[in-house]
Formats: structure tokens, sequence, C-alpha cells
């Protein structure tokens, strides 16, 4: 097995077919070619301004040509790409860059990180950056991933992998050599920016939509003949919610899988995908960034299997209770993953593992296995709610409310209670006025009791990202200030 450089790849991609689409977004499109010149003109910037081998690079851009172009310049000479939401407040996004000690900052504005250079957004290599070929190099890692979850304090994950490949091995994530790949997600969440630079490294066409509309998503599938899509349970959520006249009116039939994941997707939910593209289309995979091992189920194992998210493969997983003991069989307990070999397949900066003696991780998440090994998500251990001495895991209750026809996101935090200790409200995006009496009738007929909200807030924007997340914490924060 010979392995080449992630950027040697791409430059033998454009030596192939030099004129076949690379990468869409909003405004343009770009060849193999084009992209391979625009990434040595910013490699050859990069390096203008002190970036070297092993240096963090942080991207902090939205879905565009411009990102794809800053990753593959910083795999051109070792570099490491660190993506950074380019909505992040500028206190966080500044914490993250200290944190990694990033060489530059593409995507913000000169002055705002110190004397680090930073190149704004629609900033370009000027003429004097050359776009002919570089010396061969390998960027050790290939990534290095941020991750601030609920508590607001970031870490960074650098992966345990180099930016090297085998170029006649298959693609991973059933990603088609020369195929067209649609990628709603945002790219600096982890699972967008390694399924789409997985679709690049094959020679697939990579869309990218912007910022996410459902009925644009769709149109851009039928355009580009989409082979593969990476999606998240609250993009489901709103495509579905689409007129079904105006979903049934695209040509969806070029993709042959849809990967979701992010976030646990509500079982009425799928079961209505595989129904619209059919069982043998739709995949689902759970893991963290730090890639432990990964569970994955198809449409027709989920349907034998309702709620499951699969079984773990190459790794494996164990559920642990409160005394870090196995639990029985359908029991919920904390979830623990190993990687096949027991090591760790990811290095932490600014944070430490939660782990078990003999290489266990957790990522704090809940969950149970069933007798044939297949996995259930119950929520985050963080986000459970403990209400009157019983458990309410907050997934749980807004799947349910989002079935609710006229219900277009939920999100379910606790707020403190005398009585019960913690007190489920819920927060919707509406499309028509509901009252609080319809949603306790319509959650009485899908919840027990203790876990159907207390009170109910309007707001008039979704409530999650492009990518499905939700920090629960500060808004609990917030609602409590209010009191």
């Amino acid at each position: 097995m010979a392995l080449i450089s992630y950027a040697a790849q791409l430059t033998r991609l454009a030596d192939a077919d030099p004129d076949r689409p690379a990468v869409t977004d909003e405004f343009r499109s770009i060849s193999r070619r084009e992209l391979d010149r625009l990434a040595n003109r910013t490699a050859r910037a990069f390096a203008e301004l002190g970036v070297t081998e092993g240096d963090h690079v942080t991207i902090t851009l939205p879905n565009s040509i411009e990102f794809v172009a800053a990753t593959v310049a910083c795999w051109k000479i070792g570099a490491v790409p660190q993506p950074v939401s380019f909505m992040a407040p500028a206190r966080e996004v500044r914490a993250i860059v200290e944190l990694a000690e990033s060489r530059i900052v593409v995507g913000a504005e000169p002055g705002s990180h110190g004397e680090r250079p930073c190149l704004p957004r629609g900033w370009e290599p000027g003429p004097e950056c050359s776009d002919g070929s570089l010396p061969d190099a390998i960027s050790r890692p290939w990534k290095a991933m941020t991750s601030g979850g609920s508590t607001g304090r970031p870490k960074l994950i650098r992966a345990g992998d180099a930016g090297e490949l085998d170029p006649d091995a298959n693609p991973s994530l059933l990603v088609r050599r020369n195929g067209a790949m649609m990628m709603p997600g945002p790219l600096y969440h982890n699972g967008p920016f390694v399924w789409s630079t997985t679709a690049l490294l094959a020679g697939s066409h990579l869309v990218l939509g912007g910022r996410f509309d459902a009925a644009t998503t769709l149109a851009l599938i039928e355009r580009h003949r989409c082979d593969v899509m990476y999606i998240v349970p609250t993009m489901m959520h709103r495509i579905w919610r689409l007129p079904e006249e105006t979903r049934s009116s695209y040509d969806v039939s070029s993709l042959l899988v849809v990967w979701h994941l992010a976030a646990p997707c509500p079982p009425w939910l799928k079961h209505a995908w595989i129904e619209w593209l059919g069982a043998e289309k739709i995949f689902e995979l759970y893991a963290g960034t730090e890639a432990q091992t990964a569970t994955i189920i198809t449409g027709s194992e989920w349907l034998a299997h309702r709620g499951s998210v699969g079984r773990a493969a190459p790794g494996t997983l164990k559920i642990v209770g409160p005394d870090g003991d196995e639990v029985a069989t359908g029991e919920v307990g904390e979830i623990y993953l190993r990687n096949a070999d027991g090591k760790r397949t990811y290095e932490y900066v600014g944070a430490e593992a939660k782990t078990l003696p003999d290489g266990w991780e957790s990522l704090g998440d809940m969950g149970r296995l069933d007798t044939d090994g297949y996995l259930y998500l119950s929520d985050r251990s963080a986000d459970m709610l403990l209400v009157g001495g019983s458990n309410v895991y907050p997934a749980e209750v807004e799947a349910a409310l989002e079935e609710h026809p006229s219900v277009q996101s939920a999100v379910v935090i606790g707020l403190d209670d005398d009585d019960l200790g913690k007190r489920p409200h819920a927060l919707i995006h509406v499309d028509r006025r509901v009252d609080d009496d319809e949603l306790r009738v319509f959650l009485a007929e899908r919840l027990v009791r203790y876990k159907i909200p207390r009170s109910f807030e309007r707001v008039d924007q979704p409530l999650r990202d492009d990518a499905g997340k939700v920090r629960r914490s500060a808004l609990a924060a917030e609602r409590q200030v209010r009191r």
C-alpha cells in the first residue's frame, strides 16, 4: 500500500480531469484545476505570513470555496486546518485561537487577535503568489476540530491520523469516486468536515448550499445529480415539513446514500424518510469527533430495531451505571467506547478524557443496549433532568413535540423548582398559533405525565444551528436570571 499526501491526491485528480467540477458554493463553481491552483496560491500566502509544517491555521469562514481552498492550502504546506464557527462570539474565537496557538486566523479582521496575522473574509492571495506546484508535504495531524459543548469551555481535538491516503483504496463513508456530494451542514463541525473532505479526495463534486434552506437543498440535489448527502435531524425535519407538493416536485432520484447523524433522530421522522426514499438509502452513524469507535445502522436494520443507532464497529462499547459497573441489557447508563486495539485515536488540548481502565472513554452520552447488541441513545448525561425523582431526557420530549405538525423545532431545558428539583420548560418555534392545552393533549398521547413540560415559551426563530446543535445550559441560565 503506497500512501500519498492529501495535497498530492488533489493534484493527481486535477491532472486526470482538470475541468471536472470540484466545489460549488452558493455563488459559483470551481474546477479541480482551478481549486488546485487557488490552493497553491493560498498556501504561498500562508507561508509568507509564517505558517510552517505542523502549525495550526484557524479558519472561521462560512461554507464556501474559500473555506475549502484554505483547508487544502494547509495540507499543501503540512499545516493543520483548525475550523471554528464563523458565527461564534469574538471572545470564544479568541479563546480557541489562543488554545490552538494558531499561526494565523483566516476570516477575521486584522487586529482582532492582537499581533497575530488575520485575513478577513473576502481576502484573496495576491498576484505575487504563484499557482505553480509546491514541494510535497503531509499534515500531521490532518485536522484539529473544536468542541465547547454546553460548558462553553473550548477544547481542541487533534486527529490521530496524518493527511495521507492510499489512492487505490475504496473511499470510506460510501462515497463514490467522481460522484457528487450534497453538503448542507456547516464545515466547521467535524461531521460535515470529514464527509466533505472524503468526497473531495475521492474526486466527487462537493456541493455547498450556503445557509441551510430546505427547498434549496432539494433543488441542488436535482441540479447537480448528487448521489450522497450528509444531513442532521433538524434539516430532515425542515425538509419533511415542506408542503408535500413542493417536496415531491424535485427529482432526488440520484441519491444513493443519505447519512444522518449529530443528534438523535425522532423515530417518526426517520420512518417518514425511509418511506420517502427507501430503507436501502438511509444510513445513520453515531460517533464523536474523538472517533474511538462508531455505530452504523442501515434503514433496513432500523426497521427491525426501531430507534437504534446500530452496533459498534470496529471497536466496542458498554453501558455503565453510576457505580462504574456495567449495567444489565436494556438498562440505561453512560456509554463508554473503546477502539479496537484499546489505544487513543486523538489528542485533546485543553481537556481531559473521561475514562475507565483498559482504554474505555465516555463522550457523556446515555443509552442502552438490546439483546442483539444494538445501541439506543437516551440523551447527554449533562442534559438529563431529575424531575421529582424521575429521569427525564430532553431529547425524548423534543422528539414528541416536533411530531406536532405546527412545531418547527423544540428545545427542552430544566428550570430550578423548589418542589420538583427541575421543572421541564419547552421552547418552541411554531408556524401557527397553538395553545398550551393543545400541546399538552398532544404530548399526553406520547409521554408519561411527569415528562410533559410544565411551561411553554414561543420563539420566533429556529432554536438549533445548521448542525442541529443547541446550548441548553445557556438557555436555562438566561431564564433562571429572568425569574
